[in-house]
């Protein structure tokens, strides 16, 4: 019997989805705990706001376990690797629909640093020849979240 997968993997590419559908930029919050392939000095209060849009990323993979892409910062491509669990919201930048999430612990789900070899389903890093610079919204980072149940 294969093991149950976490709703909140499902509900972050939907989320996605909907909002490049509708044009909207996908912003997502990560929380920031231990090590983590991230651009530590974009951390902001434990938590680092990351534009997910397909135009401000590369080799974007949503995965059940992480979401990994390659991504430009200051003009220097960088290789994010998120475990899903870390993932709190996904919002769209324009208007603040989205949702939050629970912080998931991490201690299985073996997070990397940078230097660290990536998780095998993570696309090989590739310099990117043009594209936008992701930046974090202003503000505290967070859009309106409506509770949906």
């Amino acid at each position: 019997m294969q093991p149950i997968v976490s709703t909140k993997s499902y509900l972050v590419r939907a989320i996605h989805e909907w909002c490049s559908d509708q044009g909207y930029t996908p912003y997502i919050v990560v929380a920031v705990r231990g090590k983590m392939q991230v651009p530590m000095e974009y951390v902001k209060g434990g938590e680092i706001v990351l534009n997910a849009s397909y135009n401000a990323t590369r080799n974007m993979m949503l995965g059940n376990e992480y979401i990994t892409f390659s991504a430009r910062f200051n003009g220097v491509s960088r290789e994010i690797v998120i475990p899903v669990g870390a993932v709190v919201s996904i919002f769209a930048k324009e208007n603040g629909e989205g949702m939050g999430f629970e912080y998931e612990a991490a201690e299985e789900q073996g997070l990397h640093s940078v230097g660290d070899s990536l998780p095998v389903d993570s696309p090989a890093a590739a310099e990117p020849e043009t594209e936008p610079e992701p930046t974090p919204p202003a503000g505290a980072g967070r859009g309106h979240l409506r509770v949906v149940k």
